[in-house]
C-alpha cells in the first residue's frame, strides 16, 4: 500500500508522537510499536505536518528522529496538526459538499426530499456518477447530526434536516479562542475555531507552555464525558517495562496537571477498596465506559480529604503520612521569597519564627516528591528534618556531591 497522508486510526499516531515527543532517542530499530514500514510510514506521516520541528541525531545505535519545539517562539501549538488529518473516502467527501449545498438553516428537508434532489441536481450532471444508497446518505446525516453540522427536528413521523444557525460571530471571540486554544487540556477546539478566523494574533507568549497535551486531547474528552455522567472506566495503559498492556478498572474523578512539567494525570478510585491512584494520561491506550456510580459525590468527598496530604500524584504503598520542616534564613529585602512560599505551599503551612527565619512544615504521603521543590531554596535552607530519613539523606548527600563537585566545602545550604 502507497503512503497517505491521511490516517484511520490516531491512536497509533499518538503512540509515535509519544516515541519522538516525549522520548526521541530511540532509532528506527528500537522503536517496536509495528514493523519498520509502518514507523517509515508513520514517521513520514508526522514529518508532513512538522517538519520544520523535526531533528534527529546520530549515534552508534543509528539515527534517533525527534521532534524539537522551542515553546517560547510558538504561538499555536503545531502539535494539532495530528488532529487534522483524517481519511475519508470518495463518497464520504463528495456527500460533504452535496449536503452543505442542498440543506440551509431556513429550510427543512426530509431524506426522500434530499435523495430527489441529489438525484435530479447532482448525479444527473455527471455521466460516470453511480446511486448513492439510501443507506448511506441516512447514516451521514446522522453522523452530521450527532456532530452538530446539521440540525435534525420532527415533522409528522419522518425527521427533516436543516443548517443549524451560525449567529456567534467568532472575530469577536478571536483573542479568547486563541488564547484557550494554548492553555486549555482540549485546547484543539480552539485550534480548530482559528482555522476560521482570518487572521490570527501573534502576541501570545508563554514562559512555560506544555505543548505535550494536545495528544492526550481525545483521552481527556473521554475521561471528561465518564466525569460528567459519574460512570466508571476501564483503562487500558502501557506498561513499559513489562512490554505489555495492562487494563485498570477506576471511577475517574479529576484531572491533575503538573505546573511544573505540563503532564496531566486522571485521579481514579478504585470502588471496590477505595483506594485511590493517579494514571499518566500519556500512558493511557483507549478508555472503555463502564457503569454508572450511584454514590459519585462520596468519592468526591473522599478524594478531597485524600488530598489534604498530597503533594503531588504519589501516595506511598500505605498511606502513611510523612512530616517535614525546614527552616529558611530571608532577609527583609528578599520578601518576594516569603510570597513565594505561600504561594506554593499546597498542603503545607508556612509560620514567622523572627524577623529572619520562616518555617514551612508539611505533613505529606510522600516527602521524596518534594526535593526537587526543596532543592530551588538552595542557599536559604537553615535546616532540614524528615520523619522520613532517606529524604533527609538524599537531599544532604545531593548537596554535598554538588558541593564537591564544584569546589566548594559543603556546608553552605
Amino acid at each position: 500500500m502507497s503512503y497517505s497522508e491521511l490516517i484511520k486510526d490516531f491512536s497509533r499516531i499518538r503512540d509515535y508522537m509519544r516515541e519522538f515527543f516525549v522520548y526521541g532517542f530511540k532509532s528506527r530499530e528500537e522503536i517496536d510499536i509495528k514493523s519498520a514500514r509502518s514507523y517509515d510510514n508513520e514517521r513520514r506521516r508526522i514529518e508532513s505536518w512538522l517538519s520544520e520541528y523535526m531533528s534527529f541525531h546520530q549515534d552508534t545505535n543509528g539515527k534517533n528522529v525527534f521532534i524539537s519545539v522551542d515553546s517560547r517562539r510558538v504561538t499555536h501549538n503545531p502539535l494539532y496538526q495530528a488532529w487534522k488529518a483524517k481519511s475519508f473516502t470518495k463518497n464520504d467527501i463528495t456527500l460533504h459538499f452535496w449536503l452543505m449545498d442542498i440543506l440551509s438553516p431556513d429550510k427543512t428537508l426530509s431524506l426522500t426530499e434530499i435523495l430527489d434532489t441529489i438525484d435530479s441536481e447532482y448525479i444527473s450532471f455527471f455521466l460516470k456518477s453511480e446511486p448513492i444508497d439510501e443507506s448511506t446518505i441516512r447514516k451521514k446525516l446522522k453522523e452530521y447530526v450527532d456532530l452538530g453540522l446539521i440540525a435534525a427536528e420532527k415533522r409528522g413521523k419522518q425527521l427533516v434536516y436543516k443548517l443549524p444557525a451560525d449567529k456567534l460571530n467568532l472575530q469577536s471571540w478571536k483573542d479568547a479562542t486563541c488564547f484557550f486554544a494554548e492553555t486549555d487540556p482540549l485546547g484543539v477546539i480552539g485550534s480548530f475555531l482559528q482555522d476560521k478566523l482570518k487572521s490570527l494574533p501573534e502576541y501570545y507568549a508563554f514562559k512555560h507552555n506544555y505543548l505535550l497535551f494536545a495528544p492526550d486531547s481525545g483521552i481527556v474528552l473521554d475521561l471528561l464525558a465518564a466525569i460528567n455522567v459519574h460512570k466508571r472506566v476501564e483503562l487500558e495503559i502501557i506498561d513499559n517495562s513489562h512490554k505489555v498492556n495492562k487494563r485498570r478498572i477506576i471511577l475517574p474523578l479529576k484531572i491533575f496537571i503538573s505546573a511544573q512539567s505540563g503532564r496531566q494525570y486522571v485521579a481514579g478510585c478504585n470502588t471496590r477498596t477505595k483506594r485511590f491512584k493517579f494514571f499518566r494520561l500519556d500512558s493511557v491506550l483507549k478508555i472503555k465506559p463502564l457503569d454508572r456510580a450511584d454514590d459519585f459525590e462520596s468519592y468526591i468527598e473522599l478524594l478531597n480529604g485524600y488530598r489534604k496530604h498530597l503533594w503531588g500524584v504519589a501516595s506511598g504503598s500505605d498511606g502513611h503520612i510523612e512530616h517535614l520542616e525546614m527552616v529558611l534564613v530571608i532577609e527583609a529585602y528578599e520578601r518576594h521569597i516569603i510570597g513565594r512560599l505561600e504561594r506554593e505551599k499546597r498542603c503545607g503551612a508556612v509560620e514567622r519564627i523572627d524577623d529572619t527565619r520562616w518555617r514551612f512544615s508539611a505533613d505529606v504521603y510522600d516527602a521524596q516528591e518534594m526535593l526537587p521543590w526543596l532543592r530551588t531554596f538552595t542557599g536559604r535552607i537553615e535546616s532540614l528534618s524528615c520523619t522520613n530519613k532517606s529524604v533527609e539523606e538524599r537531599f544532604w548527600g545531593d548537596l554535598a556531591v554538588l558541593a564537591e563537585l564544584y569546589g566548594g566545602d559543603g556546608d553552605v545550604v
